[in-house]
């Protein structure tokens, strides 16, 4: 099995490479659906601080690969010859997924802080923000698990500073060249 893993900063494009995959055949296993989903279990608010104290509890709890363990399984249960997974945070669940699966590619999406923001204004999810310090913040912590490093480790970068439609067009060619998606 071939596994991509998408990793950036929060608004840099993720979800979005993850819909062109979906488009494209190719499953999605989002990291953090099961932040959210422990949110949700735990009755605490759908708002970025609640993700931030699960994520950190999680990851003091378990360690910081902890939810690349949960989502193992859910990768392996997919039926496809090529999975993607949506929101590594760290470099520590880099190295899990490089040890677990041996066909696996990091892909960073690098994406300037003020174009992050302007599209996380108008995202509409219940955990997105209000003002560019709260982005700050975000990424300090998404930073704390990790991030930076794991971006570091990727074997491939995508710009994301155009219009939707060039990075779109941008997403479909990178994963048809890997996957051999069409």
């Amino acid at each position: 099995m071939k596994v991509i893993g998408i990793v950036g900063m929060p608004g840099s494009g993720k979800g979005e490479f993850s819909a062109v995959s979906a488009e494209l055949g190719i499953p999605v296993v989002v990291m953090g659906d099961v932040i959210r989903e422990e949110v949700k279990k735990e009755g605490l608010p759908p708002v970025d601080a609640s993700m931030g104290i699960v994520a950190r509890r999680l990851r003091e709890q378990y360690g910081m690969a902890a939810i690349a363990h949960v989502c193992i399984p859910v990768i392996e249960s997919q039926n496809s010859q090529v999975v993607l997974i949506d929101g590594i945070r760290g470099d520590a669940e880099v190295k899990v997924f490089a040890e677990h699966f041996p066909d696996f590619i990091l892909i960073a999406i690098d994406s300037p802080l003020e174009t992050r923001y302007d599209r996380l204004k108008v995202r509409g999810r219940s955990d997105d923000l209000k003002n560019i310090s709260e982005l700050h913040t975000r990424d300090e912590r998404e930073s704390s698990f990790g991030l930076r490093e794991a971006m570091g480790l990727a074997t491939m970068r995508v710009q994301n500073t155009g219009t939707l439609d060039e990075y779109r067009c941008t997403v479909r060619s990178t994963l048809e060249q890997i996957a051999g998606a069409s």
